[in-house]
């Protein structure tokens, strides 16, 4: 069997298993096992998951992962978010579409020391969604509001979504995590106009009375938020200047949330242990699934499907234009049903080496993955943001509400797309500086 026919069906049956439900880690892990056995042997299969496993569990930059969890656990389990929230609403809550907005700016603050999407979205919907029941504003509309902004975690480091692309490709998680921070400046504001240019034009996304603050009122709820502030300023700071390494700054994050949570008395011991399991949880199923994906991406290596790929696309006279319009197809339509972290695992390990042949900047290529599974997280039927902020609304809200409220989302988050692939500078401007 020739390595590209080896490949398709490799994939086939790898995205079927996780279709009907196979874990995610557990189905790349079987198939590159099988795979290796057929086209290497046994002895070589054995040696190979052992080595790789061995080299990912010892690899340092693998300790960011559980420090960006946790810090991001800590935060959500105390009153930090709800501060936030709070914060934001007495600034620009009397604004059109404030409400909503103070959502996406709060959650923009969060996700500077949280680096999980899913984390970002469901605690953000037991924030936000009950002043939008207050105010009688649009439940749907709000709930996509929520799954939106929650995908800016994904973007503004510290992510884990980067750091996971930097392990996979081997790329500088610093660098990556420099490269988010405009493309998330950028997607923030985006949504932001979004929102606003909406409630021009609908009336249920403005309260019927506007709620004002005083001036000291609004100055109390910026103190009260200053301890957060000045830790994502010292954790995007730091990378960003070299002071402190990725897993440096996981650590002070970790320590700093801590402090935040236990000076204002606003962590239970309760509710620090039910953190840390949950972390422990996402750490260990995250690690499971970044391994079982460099297991595949050296079958992919040994069988020569990523040499007979970047062969055919180059020798084919295929341009990188061309190459990056079928990534950006293939992962829109993908995006729907998988997962953005599983997407990643199973895609980049072929994806990655053929955009290099092609002289494709890897950072801004992995900015470009970013924002596609991004979008892939707020789209329906399986937009893992959607079904997180539905299951932590109460009361419930229906997937017709949130399908529907998403839509102007999905819109706005592709033209964002379109900005980054049109300006790459955009992504590469601060990693240029950085370097």
């Amino acid at each position: 069997m020739d390595p590209v026919t080896f490949a398709i069906l490799t994939f086939i049956v790898l995205l079927a298993l996780v279709l009907f439900g196979v874990p995610v880690a557990l189905s790349i892990f079987a198939v590159s096992a099988v795979g290796m056995y057929f086209w290497v042997g046994e002895t070589f299969m054995i040696s190979m998951i052992r080595s790789v496993t061995y080299a990912a569990s010892s690899n340092y930059a693998f300790a960011v992962v559980p420090m960006f969890i946790l810090m991001g656990e800590i935060a959500g389990a105390s009153r930090i978010i709800a501060d936030l929230y709070q914060a934001c609403y007495r600034w620009i809550g009397h604004f059109r579409g404030g409400v909503y907005n103070a959502t996406v700016l709060a959650s923009a603050g969060f996700a500077a020391i949280s680096g999980s999407t899913v984390v970002n979205a469901a605690v953000f919907t037991r924030v936000a969604m009950p002043e939008i029941e207050r105010l009688g504003l649009n439940r749907g509309f709000g709930a996509g509001c929520i799954a939106a902004a929650g995908t800016l975690a994904a973007m503004i480091p510290p992510s884990l979504t980067m750091v996971v692309y930097g392990i996979l490709t081997g790329e500088s998680i610093g660098a990556m995590l420099v490269a988010g921070i405009l493309p998330g400046i950028l997607t923030a504001a985006a949504l932001m106009t979004t929102i606003y240019i909406c409630s021009l034009f609908r009336n249920d996304l403005q309260p019927a009375k506007i709620e004002t603050f005083t001036m000291r009122e609004k100055i109390v709820g910026l103190r009260q938020v200053s301890p957060s502030i000045v830790l994502a300023a010292i954790i995007v700071g730091g990378i960003y200047t070299g002071t402190v390494s990725p897993s440096a700054a996981g650590t002070i994050g970790v320590a700093g949330a801590l402090t935040i949570a236990l000076v204002g008395r606003r962590l239970t011991l309760a509710k620090f242990l039910d953190a840390v399991k949950r972390s422990v949880v996402t750490t260990a199923s995250l690690f499971l699934i970044v391994i079982a994906g460099l297991i595949f991406s050296r079958l992919l290596l040994t069988s020569g499907a990523v040499t007979e790929l970047t062969a055919f696309i180059t020798d084919g006279g295929y341009s990188a234009g061309v190459f990056i319009a079928g990534v950006v197809i293939a992962y829109l339509i993908v995006g729907m049903f998988i997962d953005p972290v599983s997407l990643m695992v199973i895609t980049i390990p072929l994806l990655y080496p053929t955009a290099k042949a092609l002289g494709i900047d890897p950072i801004w290529f992995g900015i470009l993955i970013v924002k596609l599974v991004e979008i892939g997280a707020i789209t329906p039927p399986i937009g893992i943001n959607l079904f997180a902020v539905m299951s932590a609304a109460k009361p419930k809200v229906t997937s017709r509400e949130v399908f529907i409220g998403v839509l102007p989302f999905i819109v706005c988050e592709a033209m964002v797309l379109g900005l980054l692939i049109g300006f790459p500078i955009i992504s590469t401007y601060l990693v240029t500086g950085w370097k």
